[in-house]
Order: C-alpha cells, then sequence, then structure tokens
C-alpha cells in the first residue's frame, strides 16, 4: 500500500454459505437465516495481502466477481472517532473507525468501489465490473473533505492525480469525475457559492 489506509482490511477464506435454514431464536422459536448476498461475511468476499511487517503495505483483493453499481458489503459494526489515518468520513461532522478488514481497501484514482456512507453500504463502482482477484480500492476524496495525512499516491492508474488530499483542497473539476457522497458533493457547492461561483 502506497497511503495510510482511510477506511477499508481480510482475512480467513471461509466457503460461502450454502443452504439458507432456519436458525433456532432465543425464546425457541425458528427464524429463517439470511442468505449471503444479503449481509456476507467480509471472509466471503475479501482477503488481506501482507507483503511485509509496514502496516501501510497490506492491501485487499476481491474474492467475487460483481457488476458494476452491485452492493459488495454492507457497513456495520462502526464507532465514532475522532478524524485520523484510519478513519472514515461520514457525515459533515461524524468520521467513524470501520472495524473489519475493509480498512485494507486502499485508495485509487480508478477506484473498483464507492464507500456510500449514507447508506452505509460498500458498492462496486458504477463504471466497470468488478472481478475475483481485483485489489480493493476506493476514491479516498469520496468520503474526506480533508485528509489527516495527505499522501503521494501511486496507484498506477493512467489518470493519477499525484498528491491526494481531501475533497475541500482538490479543485472542482478534478473530484467532480468521481463519485462523491452527499455531503461532500453539499460542502463542495458550498465553497462554490462562497468563492461567488455558480
Amino acid at each position: 500500500m502506497v497511503a495510510p489506509p482511510t477506511i477499508a482490511n481480510g482475512h480467513h477464506h471461509a466457503p460461502p454459505p450454502t443452504s439458507h435454514l432456519p436458525s433456532t431464536t432465543p425464546n425457541g422459536t425458528t427464524a429463517p437465516t439470511l442468505p449471503a448476498w444479503v449481509n456476507p461475511s467480509l471472509a466471503t468476499l475479501l482477503t488481506v495481502h501482507r507483503p511485509s511487517s509496514h502496516s501501510f503495505s497490506a492491501y485487499s483483493t476481491s474474492l467475487v466477481s460483481l457488476p458494476p453499481g452491485a452492493l459488495f458489503a454492507r457497513l456495520t459494526g462502526l464507532t465514532p472517532t475522532t478524524q485520523s489515518y484510519s478513519s472514515v468520513q461520514a457525515s459533515r461532522t461524524l468520521h467513524i473507525e470501520l472495524n473489519s478488514d475493509l480498512l485494507y481497501v486502499d485508495h485509487s484514482c480508478a477506484p473498483a468501489l464507492e464507500f456510500d456512507m449514507a447508506r452505509f453500504e460498500v458498492r462496486v463502482a458504477r463504471d466497470r465490473p468488478l472481478r475475483r482477484g481485483d485489489k480493493l480500492t476506493f476514491f479516498y476524496p469520496s468520503t474526506e473533505w480533508t485528509m489527516a495525512q495527505p499522501f503521494a499516491c501511486r496507484c498506477g492508474s493512467g489518470g493519477c492525480l499525484g498528491t491526494i488530499r481531501g475533497a475541500g483542497e482538490m479543485g472542482r473539476g478534478v473530484v467532480g469525475r468521481y463519485w462523491l457522497n452527499g455531503f461532500v458533493e453539499e460542502m463542495l457547492a458550498e465553497r462554490e457559492v462562497g468563492k461567488g461561483q455558480t
């Protein structure tokens, strides 16, 4: 990994569930088990690679193939925090820790995923499918107004932006080419109005 992760890391490879048999609830009644595609285990979706002991070198790859725009994972188990290199901005005022292997989803200027913080979902990018083995990435400024640690991107994409900062520190023409969370879009619009641009 080139830069400190802002959001999104994998571990053991568990096979996907093969049945949807009912489970017993604490009161003795049965309840249907949710199928994996409703809320799949991250262990069936991604694996984390740790090429060295340096924590910023870890990254994740997909264990599944999905079409553009498909739901990849739901964001659960989140905790509020202060802004840091590992936090994800979820609204104008809220930063969260992912507390999962999604931490190892790296930045890319040609992202494979989108972190939708209004829905607490991770989706496949809308412009291309996700293939098994693809590196899992998202565009960090899509969630971050400012970055705790701006960094030199080494994603290697043809349109690599170089230094990555929060959306509030980047030009509208640059970040406007990407899918952005609604609160980031609103803050960009307010910034433009403040500059006398509409």
